[in-house]
């Protein structure tokens, strides 16, 4: 099936690593070229150079913290100055909390609400513009089945990803008239670097056995009785950013391996 992505600019966030660097390798297969935007420089460097040895596309790799708005400006910039704009946004930049309300300090809080919001919001507005000249765009917000369905120890990521899937439901009703679609994914247990740190995190106390407590997880909260891998939740990335998904406009999908209790 051709996606009709061929050429097409997709900026990920989060790109280095888990389901933003299977991602972007979904999107070069497809023959678009990327920017993969993360914190952390070797490791953007080792994506990068991974994308470029498997596909002849162009990939752009920038070192950047979208928590914050200078480095919003910095992907920003970088994107217009090799393309000229973006026809996609996937804003994918996020991590896992560990906290009780009663103990998290405001700080947390505003970290997180950078990270998980302002980022999707700042980018957005940042590549709207170009979007349009181009005829129109793509923007998918990575979200979580938490901002549904919480886990106890994360309220915090509970919170802000609940937030964030209220914000591309307004992006998409403000930036269809521009042909610019916008949607949001709750992924489920997707085995990650994020999960397995922590994973070993909530095991340290009794043998750090993260495998088996991952395993546990699975089996207890999901009937598919296991976590995806990134690729999986990437290829559902891909398809709802093609031309192929062309009337999806302002919708949340769960991929989740049937761990959503409710209809």
């Amino acid at each position: 099936m051709d996606l009709g992505l061929r050429d097409k600019v997709a900026v990920i966030t989060g790109g280095s690593i888990g389901i933003g660097l299977a991602v972007a390798k979904g999107f070069a297969a497809e023959g678009a070229h990327v920017v993969i935007a993360a914190r952390d420089t070797d490791r953007l460097a080792a994506a990068r150079d991974e994308i470029l040895a498997a596909q002849a596309v162009q990939v752009l790799a920038v070192d950047c913290d979208v928590a914050t708005a200078l480095g919003c400006d910095r992907l920003l910039a970088a994107t217009e100055e090799a393309f000229g704009g973006a026809d996609i946004l996937v804003n994918n930049a996020g991590t896992g909390s560990n906290e009780t309300i009663m103990d998290a300090p405001d700080d947390k809080w505003q970290f997180y609400w950078d990270l998980h919001v302002m980022a999707a919001i700042r980018l957005a507005r940042g590549l709207v513009p170009s979007m349009t000249r181009r005829g129109g765009g793509v923007i998918l917000n990575n979200a979580s089945i938490c901002a549904a369905q919480p886990l106890w120890y994360e309220p915090i990521y509970n919170v802000t990803k609940a937030a964030l899937i209220m914000a591309s439901k307004t992006m998409a009703t403000e930036f269809i008239p521009h042909n610019i679609r916008v949607n949001a994914i709750n992924p489920g247990f997707v085995l990650t670097p994020d999960w397995i740190k922590t994973a070993t995190q909530l095991t340290a106390d009794t043998g750090g056995d993260w495998k088996g407590y991952i395993d546990n997880l699975a089996r207890e909260n999901a009937p598919i009785g296991r976590f995806a891998s990134p690729e999986e939740i990437a290829d559902f990335f891909v398809f709802l950013c093609s031309e192929r998904a062309s009337y999806s406009v302002g919708s949340t999908y769960f991929v989740d391996g049937g761990m959503l209790k409710t209809i």
